[in-house]
């Protein structure tokens, strides 16, 4: 793992998308910061990082869309697949050589506080608090571009879909505030969840008893809690889709709370993309 690890990282500066990374990324938090904190003389550094947030929807997909397409566009997978290191150690490395880039990146930008401090007093507290989270929801955003990768061998598709993905994350709050909340509604979602757990069961398994069995059982789950607690159904579609918003997770951390909740639901989220893209790999290899 860490021979691809230090592979991928040295691509980066052999190429020209870890310096388009880092120059544009440092580009505009050095305009956002001009702006922000020293034309104004505030000392309110972490509405930087919670107003650059947007950049992760153009620049994740640089730095991802070749992970894995261009291994499959080049056909060196192979290679790969029949190496002694193992398919989650191969993701596993190209994974950290990204999120290495962005912390990297994301270290520098540890001198425009430092700069402040130089001229009065800053919330050190809160600074810290919004750089975790800053830097655990760019790592979550990274797993869904190299997960992006691994579905086609195309750069420029992995790009689209990449972007598609971090574009529906960005705008799943909005999404949220014009969803129903009636319990109807929320008792149609959950069904129509249910039927894709069975569906994508099948798909990873080709058991359709599996696949059965777990719809059958989703369906009577649904069925008893709409007659005996139906009001557990009320607000449960915008309520499932603002979960998932990374976000509005992060917005905790910029007000320099350390949520403890959300510092395990990246992690997991992180976890989740890099098995889902282990995954396919695993399935183009024995297929």
């Amino acid at each position: 793992m860490l021979a691809i690890f230090n592979k991928e990282l040295k691509t980066y500066f052999y190429s020209a998308s870890g310096y388009v990374f880092m120059g544009v990324f440092l580009f505009i938090c050095g305009i956002f910061f001009a702006s922000y904190n020293l034309l104004p003389g505030s000392p309110d550094y972490s509405s930087v990082l919670s107003s650059i947030i947007f950049i992760f929807l153009i620049l994740v997909p640089i730095i991802t869309m070749k992970l894995i397409a261009e291994e499959k566009h080049q056909k060196t997978d192979q290679l790969l697949l029949t190496s002694p290191l193992s398919v989650s150690e191969i993701v596993i490395g190209k994974y950290l050589a990204a999120v290495a880039l962005f912390f990297i990146t994301l270290a520098v930008t540890i001198l425009y506080p430092i700069i402040l401090s130089q001229f009065g007093t800053i919330p050190v507290g809160q600074i810290v608090t919004t750089y975790i989270g800053f830097a655990l929801m760019g790592a979550s955003l990274i797993a869904i571009g190299i997960f992006a990768s691994s579905l086609t061998e195309n750069q420029v598709i992995a790009a689209v879909i990449s972007f598609g993905m971090l574009l529906v994350v960005w705008l799943l709050d909005f999404i949220k505030q014009n969803l129903p909340s009636g319990a109807t509604s929320g008792i149609v979602f959950s069904a129509i969840l249910v039927i894709s757990i069975a569906i994508l069961i099948y798909f990873a398994t080709r058991n359709i008893i599996v696949s059965s069995i777990t719809g059958v059982i989703g369906a009577i789950i649904i069925i008893i809690l709409a007659i005996k607690k139906i009001a557990l159904f009320e607000g449960f579609l915008p309520n499932f889709f603002g979960w998932f918003s990374l976000v509005n997770r992060f917005q905790n951390f910029g007000m320099g709370i350390l949520d403890v909740s959300s510092i395990v639901y990246y992690i997991t989220f992180n976890i989740a993309f890099v098995y889902l893209t282990i995954q396919m790999i695993e399935k183009r290899r024995w297929s």
